[in-house]
C-alpha cells in the first residue's frame, strides 16, 4: 500500500491508503485515525475515518498545512512499526433472514434487479456458486465481520467478512436503487454488508431482518443511552440466525427496554488473524461465547 495525502481547499487533507478495498487498508486506515485523534494536534478539529481513508479537518490560522502534513507522515510511520493490534468487542447481531418485510419490498422493486423471477437471496447464492439460499445463509453467517466503517446513513455500519479472499462473498448492488428499504434490513453490496440503520432507499441486496436498533436519536434505548450510534469502527460481528418467534420476542424485549446486546472485549491482531485465519476466527467465536 502506498498512502496517498491529498487536500481539499484550505481546511482538508484526504488520507488514502490504498485505492482496493482489503482488511490492510481498513486497519491502517483506523490505526491512523485514531492515532490522529488520540495526538490531539492543535489546529485539528475534525476526523472522519472512512473505509480505507480518512480525511482531517484542521484551522489553516492555528497550523500550517505543510506543518499538518507532516505530522501525518509521521504518525503513519509509528503506525507502520507498531503492533498492528486492537483492542475491541465482538457483538452477535440476530437475523432474520427471508423475513416476510424486506421480502414485501423486493417484490416491489423488481424491475430494478438483475433476477427480477427470483429473490435476492437466490441471485446471491447463485453467483457465488452454491446451490441454494439456504447455503449462501450460512456463508454469510458461518464467519465473523470486521466494521471498517460506520457512516453514510446515520449509524449504517459496513461490514468486512473476515475469511480469505477467495471465500469472500461478492453480490453487486440493485441495477437501479429501490426507493424504499425497511429500517434494519441486513444488505450487501460489492464486498461490504450492511444493516440499514433507518428506513430509506437503497440499492444494497436484501437478506433479512434484525430486530435489533443500531440508531436512536432520542436516545431511549437503554444500550444507546451513552451515545445514539450502536456501532463503532473496528467492531467485529457475529450474525445469528433467528426464527419468527425469536424475532418476536427480542422485538418485545427491545419495546419493554429489557434487551440485552450479546457483546464481548476481545484483541485482534493482524498478523496472527493472516497467519491462522479459521484459528482467530474460532478464538473470537469462543471469546463471544465464553462467559
Amino acid at each position: 500500500m502506498k498512502t496517498r495525502y491529498s487536500f481539499g481547499g484550505d481546511e482538508h487533507i484526504f488520507v488514502e491508503m490504498d485505492e482496493e478495498m482489503s482488511l490492510d487498508a481498513f486497519f491502517k486506515a483506523l490505526t491512523m485515525s485514531n492515532a490522529v485523534k488520540a495526538a490531539k494536534i492543535a489546529g485539528v478539529t475534525e476526523v472522519c475515518p472512512a473505509n480505507a481513508s480518512f480525511q482531517v479537518k484542521f484551522d489553516p490560522d492555528i497550523i500550517a498545512p505543510d506543518e499538518i502534513m507532516a505530522k501525518l507522515k509521521a504518525l503513519e510511520s509509528a503506525a507502520e512499526a507498531g503492533p498492528k493490534r486492537l483492542d475491541t468487542r465482538i457483538i452477535e447481531i440476530p437475523v432474520y433472514y427471508q423475513d416476510p418485510w424486506t421480502h414485501e419490498t423486493l417484490m416491489r422493486f423488481r424491475e430494478r434487479h438483475q433476477d427480477p423471477s427470483g429473490t435476492d437471496l437466490d441471485y446471491a447464492a447463485r453467483i457465488n456458486g452454491f446451490d441454494d439460499a439456504a447455503g449462501f445463509i450460512r456463508a454469510h453467517h458461518s464467519a465473523p465481520w470486521f466494521v471498517s466503517m460506520v457512516g453514510f446513513v446515520a449509524g449504517l455500519p459496513f461490514l468486512y467478512q473476515l475469511v480469505e479472499r477467495e471465500r469472500q462473498l461478492q453480490v453487486p448492488k440493485y441495477l437501479r436503487p429501490r426507493t424504499d428499504t425497511p429500517k434494519l434490513t441486513v444488505g450487501y453490496g460489492g464486498c461490504f454488508s450492511c444493516i440499514y440503520s433507518v428506513r430509506g432507499a437503497g440499492g444494497y441486496q436484501m437478506f433479512g431482518i434484525t430486530p435489533m436498533p443500531i440508531y436512536d436519536p432520542e436516545q431511549s434505548i437503554s444500550y444507546l443511552q451513552d451515545f445514539m450510534v450502536f456501532f463503532r469502527p473496528g467492531d467485529i460481528v457475529k450474525w445469528k440466525p433467528i426464527d419468527r418467534a425469536e424475532y418476536d420476542a427480542i422485538t418485545a424485549q427491545v419495546a419493554a427496554n429489557t434487551y440485552v446486546p450479546r457483546i464481548r472485549p476481545v484483541s485482534f491482531d493482524l498478523d496472527a488473524f493472516k497467519a491462522d485465519i479459521d484459528g482467530t476466527n474460532a478464538r473470537l467465536m469462543e471469546a463471544l461465547d465464553g462467559d
